[in-house]
């Protein structure tokens, strides 16, 4: 048995893997979220046998923040001290494709195509959007690893796009956001006059591809030319170690006509689209990506006027009801309970007018027409329709009483004409 894996170790030393690839079933599917299910084959190719010990998949995603002269490559071990990092696991799996059998340890792969597949369920757990920035990154991958004797591992490795879904219909991303300022142009007793700036978005969540209607009132009493302006801001933020870093930047703008001394302008929903952004990450303790709308007013010679607005961007994007679905829904269904009452195969006609009103009362209500001229012996005027004012008392009212019981006492069912 020695002589044998002796053999087989030799020959795998000697053999060639030509090739080892990472395939996904579904290659269009852009990215994944807790509690799906990723499955795919490792591909391998041996132009002669191949002796391997085992096949192992390997699935993991963290969150990583770091920054200092260790964080680089090429860091020296005397600034290790002066680094700042931090670390959150988010996945975790290992999957065994192939091992030898029990009592082997070396498994021969003859030449030719081989495909081995996989399967594996992300956590149910909420995990984090994928996110790469300056100081840091949430990354998630998928790595096959191809354990060989006397020869390094091989793998080969795929990145896994994670999404966290952030529906913007919540009722926390459906309120509006409204702000108001005002700012005094000028220097100590030097005033020209004050600048005010309302503004407000109808919503806090949006979503990629929307475009922002921005409703606004800007009041110039200054002396100066001042120019109304809007863009939405980035917030990266990186926790490691106690210490923070933040970087902001603009991702999309618009601006304003000019507004002379003593004018005003209104916006009423003046848009903004968003461009492709990563979503809102909200829930990493160690990478926070935020957003804000800010609509601000240049002012030459002083600091400018700006209003920010706190900004969500989703993945689900508003479907025009809002929070009110539920409650609507539920009031809808229990109106419309009705709906439940069995309709009758043959619905009965209406009542003859006749039958509810006597022939007394009838008789008491007839008109006396007029006689007719005698067309014979003057010349008749063409004719008109005459109508009567109309003197028939309205068919009474429903009430269950008959106001005209007879001796025999039916019963029938009641049924509703829907």
């Amino acid at each position: 048995m020695g002589g044998e894996a002796g053999c087989a170790a030799a020959v795998g030393a000697e053999g060639r893997v030509k090739s080892l690839g990472l395939v996904f079933e579904d290659e269009r599917k852009g990215c994944y979220s807790s509690g799906e299910t990723v499955a795919g084959h490792v591909l391998l190719e041996a132009s002669e046998p191949v002796a391997l010990r085992a096949l192992r998949l390997e699935a993991q995603g963290r969150a990583t923040a770091a920054w200092g002269p260790s964080a680089g490559p090429r860091a020296s071990a005397s600034a290790s001290a002066l680094a700042v990092f931090s670390e959150v696991e988010y996945l975790n799996v290992r999957l065994s494709l192939r091992e030898p059998p029990a009592g082997e340890g070396i498994i021969l792969l003859q030449p030719g195509k081989h495909e081995f597949p996989f399967r594996f369920q992300l956590p149910s757990e909420p995990l984090v959007t994928s996110f790469t920035g300056k100081y840091g990154s949430i990354q998630y991958c998928v790595r096959a690893v191809l354990e060989r004797p006397k020869v390094p591992d091989q793998s080969v490795k795929r990145e896994l796009q994670v999404v966290s879904h952030v529906d913007v219909n919540t009722p926390a991303l459906l309120t509006p956001v409204l702000k108001t300022q005002e700012k005094m142009v000028g220097c100590w007793f030097f005033t020209s006059g004050p600048v005010s700036l309302s503004a407000k978005i109808e919503r806090k969540g949006y979503c990629n591809g929307e475009a922002i209607p921005i409703y606004a009132e800007i009041e110039n009493c200054s002396s100066r030319l001042i120019v109304p302006k809007a863009a939405i801001f980035q917030t990266q933020t990186y926790l490691a170690s106690g210490k923070t870093k933040t970087i902001r930047h603009m991702v999309a703008n618009v601006r304003g006509n000019h507004i002379a001394s003593g004018s005003t302008d209104t916006w009423n929903g003046k848009t903004l689209k968003i461009p492709p952004v990563t979503p809102s990450i909200l829930d990493c303790c160690i990478i926070r990506v935020d957003y804000s709308l800010a609509v601000y007013i240049h002012i030459p010679g002083a600091k400018k006027l700006m209003l920010e607005l706190p900004l969500v961007i989703g993945t689900i994007p508003y479907n025009g009801f809002g929070s009110r679905n539920s409650s609507i829904a539920s009031q809808f269904s229990m109106d419309m309970s009705w709906l439940t009452l069995t309709l009758p195969e043959q619905p009965e006609a209406p009542p003859n007018y006749a039958d509810v009103v006597s022939e007394e009362e009838f008789s008491r209500h007839i008109p006396s027409y007029p006689q007719p001229p005698n067309c014979e012996e003057e010349v008749c005027c063409p004719m008109f329709a005459c109508i009567q004012e109309f003197r028939f008392q309205p068919p009474p009212l429903y009430a269950e009483v008959d106001p005209h019981p007879s001796d025999v006492e039916e019963t029938q069912p009641v049924s509703f004409i829907l």
